[in-house]
């Protein structure tokens, strides 16, 4: 099994790229998606969070709301480095668990917005890089998350420079056209994988 991360930064298309890989049946997941089921489904995480960010106002009706913790550590460097000490334990734990459940797959792929940020880069044999324009970044961002110009700025600038990842990445998409180039790109990607 060769194990692939999907990086890239917020609103270069990941999960367009994961919608297409899930559609040619390959076992694809989102670490963004395993948070939020954590957030809804693990105890433990709750209970943690609610310990650790206390003097926040993080819940809605008894629960981590993730906006607002979103808006708090996007502001803050330290407050969003605790949130990744207490989250990437359990998110790591997912990849392992999915890992072992797709064991008899020759890929299996894994999103990692972050993977630099927090050098996941062990986990995996190979990394795909999926790239934008920031000025396309920041419209979609602003557009499909409803920010304002100023916080989908702050996020973008919470990240490693696409440039620098894209200088340790095996592979990069470019995701700054259309859906049919896209998918030409990843069987592309693909192809050079066997």
């Amino acid at each position: 099994m060769i194990k692939i991360a999907i990086t890239g930064n917020i609103a270069a298309g990941k999960s367009v790229v994961e919608k297409i890989l899930s559609d040619l049946h390959y076992p694809v997941i989102d670490t963004d998606k395993i948070v939020h089921n954590l957030f809804v489904k693990s105890d433990d995480l709750n209970r943690e969070l609610r310990t650790a960010f206390g003097d926040f106002d993080i819940c809605s009706n008894h629960l981590i709301d993730r906006k607002k913790l979103a808006k708090i550590v996007f502001s803050d460097k330290k407050l969003l480095a605790k949130l990744e000490k207490i989250t990437h334990p359990y998110i790591i734990d997912e990849v392992m668990k999915f890992f072992e459940q797709n064991s008899d797959a020759n890929f299996v792929f894994v999103a990692v917005p972050l993977l630099y940020e927090v050098n996941w880069g062990y986990l995996f044999d190979k990394v795909i890089m999926v790239a934008a324009d920031d000025d396309i970044r920041l419209a979609r961002l602003m557009e499909r998350r409803n920010l304002t110009k100023e916080d989908a700025l702050k996020r973008m600038n919470a990240q490693i420079p696409q440039d620098e990842k894209i200088q340790f990445a095996d592979f990069v998409i470019y995701n700054n056209t259309n859906y049919i180039d896209l998918s030409r790109q990843i069987n592309q990607v693909l192809l050079n994988l066997v």
